[in-house]
């Protein structure tokens, strides 16, 4: 039997080669019957080859775009409309360009699926198991963060002295388990187009509401106390928890491998990052700005809930696709890399027959579960998602990508013509900006766990008490 070949850093096992026939070609022979599951993994990767650049983009969108971008605006509170602007505007064109370097290493490199393969090129084993473990527990605390956004989102449209909290918690899980089940991204896309209107109508109910009520309280518009720099009293470590509001809200590097290795024509993903980097520039600076001078200093997180008691509630019905279509996303994405890892070689990866669902079902359940269950039973969550988010989005989205530039896709001295001066020049300044979120952001998370402890407003664990999620 002939063994693996080596194509392009990729080692490709003797089942994907093409079946030799010249030795009599029979079925019965021992050597053919090992090629059996072969048409069975050419099926697989025909259908994990469908995403075209439209649908990677409300895949992406889907990712990047949640009920977070209604914490935009207390960020603006936080920072002032002037910083708020030029940070929602800054940090979107980073995130563009280090986008842009995700997707050339992909071309580059056509066998890198997941976040974890690019770094190993770089770190080999060692970054590779690392970033596999980020990867994985942070996908998995998104999927508990919305499973609790979920359950504040019921509490917030029922009343919420009907049912106990936990209740909620547990439908939540079980909304985000059924909408990952889908198990490629083409077919995922179709309930972004939901998810994507959604998002939109309940960013609108919420700045006309606010806007009408800021016109109609006396002295209008012009008594709307919001200001163009931060408040005097506002501190280091809530400024840059603030900021975080919006670093975050740019994280969609972290599925672009994994999202790119399903399209049919992989180049097109400059046109998906550019549409995807623009809108979202526009719906944060939109929202940030608007409800910010509608509201105030007193808005509140997210910002539908300054809409008033009948509107949030309105708005937070119209919001529960995003909630739950944007957080199941992420268990998909993590089931596919478990899967990827787990089945390198069989067609059970591909999600194909009675055996390859049965993993699937079973893998994702557990994910789930185990994301309702951290979320529930650490009092402390959101800002526990916050460190994690500043530990690992820091490296996804700013330095990783410099890296990338640096090692694997620079040509020649970095000090050889201006194309290379300047882009060595940008990509250290991206570098700069991941380890100063690392540093700052791990900072600011933790000071606002103790700020809570101090302050009482921790709340209980596996609690029915509807008021410690609100």
């Amino acid at each position: 039997m002939s063994g693996p070949h080596d194509y392009g850093n990729t080692l490709v096992p003797p089942m994907y080669e093409k079946d030799d026939t010249s030795s009599a070609g029979k079925k019965s022979d021992p050597e053919n019957n090992r090629l059996d599951e072969a048409p069975t993994i050419h099926e697989g990767q025909e259908r994990f080859r469908r995403l075209g650049w439209k649908r990677l983009t409300i895949c992406l969108i889907v990712e990047a775009i949640a009920l977070g971008s209604l914490s935009v605006p207390s960020a603006f509170a936080t920072v002032g409309m002037v910083a708020g602007v030029i940070l929602t505007v800054g940090l979107g064109l980073i995130a563009i360009y280090t986008s842009y370097v995700v997707g050339q290493v992909k071309m580059r490199y056509p066998q890198v699926d997941h976040y974890s393969d690019a770094v190993r090129l770089i770190w080999g084993r060692f970054g590779y198991e690392l970033t596999g473990a980020m990867f994985a527990i942070f996908l998995v605390l998104l999927v508990g963060s919305h499973a609790l956004t979920g359950t504040i989102a019921f509490i917030n449209i029922v009343d919420k002295e009907n049912v106990c909290a936990l209740v909620w918690g547990i439908v939540s899980a079980i909304i985000l388990l059924l909408l990952a089940l889908p198990p490629t991204f083409a077919e995922f896309a179709i309930l972004g187009y939901i998810d994507f209107v959604s998002i939109i109508i309940a960013i609108g109910v919420t700045i006309i509401s606010t806007g009408v009520q800021a016109h109609n309280a006396p002295g209008g518009l012009s008594a709307v106390n919001w200001s163009a720099w931060p408040p005097p009293e506002t501190t280091f470590y809530q400024a840059f928890l603030s900021t975080t509001n919006i670093i975050f809200a740019y994280s969609f590097a972290i599925c672009q491998f994994s999202f790119m290795s399903e399209m049919h024509t992989p180049k097109d993903y400059v046109k998906s990052i550019w549409a995807l980097g623009l809108i979202e520039i526009f719906i944060y600076t939109v929202t940030g700005a608007l409800i910010y001078a509608f509201v105030g200093a007193d808005v509140k997180s997210p910002a539908l809930l300054s809409a008033g008691t009948t509107v949030s509630r309105i708005a937070f019905g119209i919001a529960l696709p995003v909630i739950f279509i944007s957080g199941s996303i992420n268990g998909t994405v993590v089931g596919r890399y478990i899967m990827d890892r787990a089945f390198p070689t069989s067609s059970i990866r591909y999600i194909k027959g009675v055996r390859g669902w049965v993993v699937w079902i079973c893998l994702l359940s557990c994910l789930t579960l185990l994301a309702w269950v951290i979320a529930e039973a650490i009092p402390f969550f959101n800002a526990l998602l916050g460190i994690m988010s500043a530990l690992f989005i820091s490296g996804f989205t700013f330095y990783f990508p410099a890296l990338f530039w640096f090692q694997l896709i620079k040509e020649g001295k970095w000090y050889q013509g201006w194309k290379n001066i300047s882009l060595s020049i940008l990509n250290a300044c991206v570098f700069v900006i991941g380890i100063a979120i690392l540093g700052c952001g791990t900072y600011a998370s933790v000071q606002d766990i103790v700020t809570q402890y101090q302050g009482n407003s921790v709340r209980g664990a596996f609690t029915c008490n509807s008021n410690s999620y609100t």
